[in-house]
């Protein structure tokens, strides 16, 4: 099955992976998009591991927000890459990867995107709900949490069955109210005088590590909305120019709220409500947080569809939403950024293979993704080495759940005599390891 890619007025996204994908998304459809995308409650408290990803050796300012962006821009122009055989195919990301793996081996990448969606999606209500508890908090009401995650997951998933819809509401009333709101956070947080001074730069590769794989982690999501784009240069420019400046934008404003609280996470919110008009704007950044949700759930919904192309996609965004809800009530957020670290490191290195393979070796010529697309095992092994690659030169997590994780790869590094510098950098490390290693087989293969 492989859909002919038309043009269509059609106002919404098909059903079934049988319909083709209606060109309706321009250069301004997908900034505002990724704009929005770039902007995350999430991405405030994060800055933590941005300022000291190795938990004793801060960075200064100007090495923090340098690594910000060139961290950004990095993560962002492999997001952008990444969706434009989407554009140029109308295939969704993980039918996409029929055309890397094959068919069958493409349901193993599937799986996991859809488990890191779900746990995505868990995450962002229940940062909607936080959000929305301080906010309430500060007028003296008190409302269960259990009834924010309910209600941001029935607007997560309404958008859901509607997403160029929500796209469009996007671009047309949302981006000017986040755009004003962290204007306004701005200036009412740093005329507070934060203090961010000190640091070193130690830790710069590990900090931008952190931001590629904040960045990347969108990867595989791009193509599911680079379909609809009426252009290679539409999705590319949307997705770059607009999810970095937003997210170096956050993660700033992060840093200086982290500064006014004592770097307490649990607090970081706590400047923004506080300021002056700071509930109505931070109550505009609570609900376009939805936007977030919405994301994962309809990008879990075409990741199923791989594995079901002729099951209404409405039916699963429906399941998925209601699954997420459940899952977000109960959502432990402490492994956060151990999470970041092992989407990195599963999807830097499968970019750098679709990438080469693509744009490097002719893949684009043939690019079959059909559902009787042969498995390309030889493929795997690029995918596999880089993402060893990833945690041989990684700061490994502490969480106390990867605990036996961390001490895997651990005993791996003693195994080889082998001691990661902090000049290292594992994105860039996993990237390069599973690119070459892809160019040597495709010699192989021309060879043969």
């Amino acid at each position: 099955m492989s859909p002919a890619v038309v043009d269509s007025k059609s106002a919404e996204a098909p059903l079934t992976l049988d319909e083709a994908p209606p060109r309706e998304l321009g250069v301004l459809d997908q900034g505002a998009l990724w704009a929005n995308l770039g902007v995350s409650l999430l991405g405030f408290s994060g800055a933590i591991a941005l300022i000291d990803p190795l938990g004793d050796r801060p960075l200064s300012f100007v090495a923090a927000i340098l690594a910000a962006v060139v961290g950004s821009v990095i993560g962002t122009a492999m997001v952008g890459l990444a969706a434009i055989p989407g554009q140029r195919t109308g295939a969704p990301a993980m039918v996409l990867l029929r055309g890397l793996f094959g068919a069958r081996l493409s349901y193993l990448p599937t799986v996991l995107n859809i488990i890191q969606m779900l746990g995505w999606g868990a995450f962002e209500l229940w940062v909607i709900a936080q959000g929305a508890q301080a906010i309430a908090g500060s007028f003296g009401f008190e409302v269960p949490y259990a009834v924010w995650v309910v209600l941001g997951g029935v607007i997560t998933t309404a958008l859901s069955i509607r997403p160029l819809g929500a796209v469009r509401l996007l671009r047309r009333y949302v981006t000017a109210g986040v755009v004003v709101s962290m204007i306004w956070f701005a200036v009412a947080l740093f005329s507070r005088g934060p203090s961010i001074g000190g640091g070193s730069w130690e830790a710069f590769a590990p900090s931008v590590d952190y931001v590629i794989a904040l960045s990347v982690s969108w990867v595989p999501v791009a193509a599911d909305f680079a379909r609809f784009s009426r252009s290679g240069r539409a999705t590319f420019t949307g997705v770059v120019g607009g999810y970095t400046i937003t997210q170096v934008a956050c993660l700033v404003l992060g840093i200086a709220a982290l500064a006014l609280v004592g770097n307490d996470t649990g607090r970081v919110w706590d400047p923004f409500v506080a300021a002056a008009l700071g509930p109505l704007f931070f109550g505009i950044l609570v609900l376009r947080e939805t936007d977030q949700s919405f994301v994962n759930v309809y990008s879990t919904t075409m990741s199923l569809q791989n594995l079901m192309p002729r099951l209404d996609r409405r039916v699963i965004s429906v399941v998925i939403g209601v699954l997420v809800t459940l899952l977000a009530i109960f959502v432990k957020v402490d492994t956060y950024t151990a999470f970041l670290s092992l989407i990195g490191a599963v999807f830097v290195p499968m970019f750098a293979v679709l990438a080469v393979d693509y744009f490097l070796l002719g893949g684009a010529r043939s690019w079959d993704t059909s559902d009787g697309a042969p498995s390309r095992w030889l493929m795997v092994a690029p995918w596999l080495l880089g993402f060893a690659a990833w945690w041989m030169l990684a700061a490994l997590p502490v969480a106390p759940e990867l605990a036996w994780w961390t001490s895997f790869w651990t005993d791996a590094r003693d195994l080889l005599g082998f001691v990661p510098q902090p000049w290292m950098s594992a994105a860039v490390g996993a990237f390069l390891a599973a690119g070459l290693v892809t160019l040597g087989t495709g010699a192989l293969r021309r060879r043969s």
